[in-house]
């Protein structure tokens, strides 16, 4: 159910509650302390979008790890530009390392595609895709997640992260933003 007042009178529907996304971590968190364990992996967090999924993510991986950040992109405006500009990039050296990229959604997947080329140049042990929204409906290359949380339609989303011009990221459930929101303005 929709609450109909603040920024949840600009979604059409809610596409997932935090009850579920909860749930959908936690199972995650569970298949990846299976797939690690007796490793020690380095988490790194795609800035700023997967920050709040990261942060539960981590905690509910049973196993030592470390973490990381990075922020990317291959975008000029809403045109790529075919390479990937790392605007901040991980501190740690990710050389003989098990290495999960931890991103929010994967749309078109152009720019992490370009992100994970770039990445393996540095030579780590493995390097996986962890996402907690899949749209493949939108994917313009053959990038493909190793861990998807959930299997999304097309449409906007927001919420638990993700933005629309910087705002709805505190919304604790992900909605479909209502078209009339972004249409406008463009």
């Amino acid at each position: 159910m929709i609450r109909k007042s603040g920024m949840y009178a600009d979604l059409e529907c809610i596409l997932l509650t935090e009850e579920e996304l909860k749930a959908g971590i936690r199972r995650l968190g569970e298949t990846i302390t299976r797939d690690y364990a007796g490793k020690e992996p380095l988490l790194v967090c795609t800035l700023k979008g997967a920050v709040n999924f990261f942060a539960d993510l981590i905690r509910e991986i049973d196993l030592p790890l470390a973490v990381d950040f990075i922020a990317a992109s291959s975008y000029k405006g809403t045109e790529s530009t075919g390479k990937v500009n790392i605007r901040k990039d991980v501190d740690a050296d990710i050389a003989g390392r098990d290495v999960l990229i931890v991103e929010d959604i994967i749309d078109t997947g152009i720019t992490l595609n370009n992100l994970k080329t770039e990445l393996l140049k540095r030579k780590p042990a493995s390097l996986k895709i962890v996402t907690l929204l899949d749209k493949p409906g939108g994917r313009q290359s053959d990038l493909e997640p190793d861990y998807a949380c959930f299997t999304i339609p097309d449409g906007f989303v927001v919420g638990y992260g993700l933005d629309y011009n910087e705002k709805y990221r505190n919304l604790p459930d992900i909605g479909i933003l209502a078209r009339h929101i972004y249409e406008k303005e463009n």
